[in-house]
C-alpha cells in the first residue's frame, strides 16, 4: 500500500546510501527503528550544498529536506525489507544548516514532514524537532534523523 502510493507519486525509494563514517544506518530496537542522520544525497551526490538563508533559498531547501525524508525511508526499508511494514511515523529531528538570522528552520523542515503525511496519512503525523545549526557534514543544507514503528 506505502510502497503503490509512493510509486503513484513518481519517487523511487533508492537502496540505503552507505555510511560516511562509523555508524549503520539504521537499526531496529523492539519495534522501533531509528535511522541515522541522513542528508539530500541522490546517485552519490550531495544535492543541496551551503547554508540555507544565504546559499539556498527556503524553497530550495525543503527540497533538500524532502530528499533527506526518502533517504530515512531508504535507511528503514534496507531493515525491514518494505516500507509497508511501517505503523507508524513517530519522530523526525531536522537540522538546518542555517545562515546567520535565518530563523525558519520549521518551514524547512515542512519539506520532510509534509512529505511524510501526504504518503502515510495519519500514521505520518509525527512529533518534529527543526534545529538551526552552524555546519552540516558535507555542506548539506539539511540532515533528517527519523524514527518508525514498525
Amino acid at each position: 500500500m506505502i510502497e503503490e502510493k509512493i510509486k503513484q507519486l513518481g519517487i523511487t525509494i533508492p537502496e540505503a546510501a552507505k555510511p560516511l563514517a562509523a555508524y549503520i544506518p539504521a537499526l531496529k530496537v523492539g519495534n522501533l527503528i531509528m535511522t541515522s542522520g541522513q542528508v539530500p544525497i541522490a546517485a552519490g551526490v550531495i544535492q543541496f550544498q551551503g547554508k540555507v538563508g544565504k546559499d539556498l533559498t527556503e524553497e530550495e531547501a525543503k527540497e533538500a529536506a524532502k530528499l533527506c525524508a526518502i533517504n530515512c525511508l531508504s535507511a528503514v526499508k534496507s531493515i525491514v525489507g518494505s516500507l509497508d511494514k511501517i505503523k507508524r511515523i513517530i519522530k523526525l529531528t531536522v537540522f538546518v544548516n542555517s545562515a546567520e538570522g535565518f530563523t525558519a528552520q520549521p518551514k524547512v523542515a515542512n519539506g520532510a514532514s509534509e512529505f511524510i503525511v501526504e504518503i502515510f496519512g495519519d500514521a505520518g503525523k509525527h512529533v518534529r524537532s527543526a534545529v538551526g545549526v552552524s555546519e552540516l557534514p558535507l555542506n548539506s543544507a539539511v540532515e533528517i534523523e527519523m524514527t518508525v514503528e514498525v
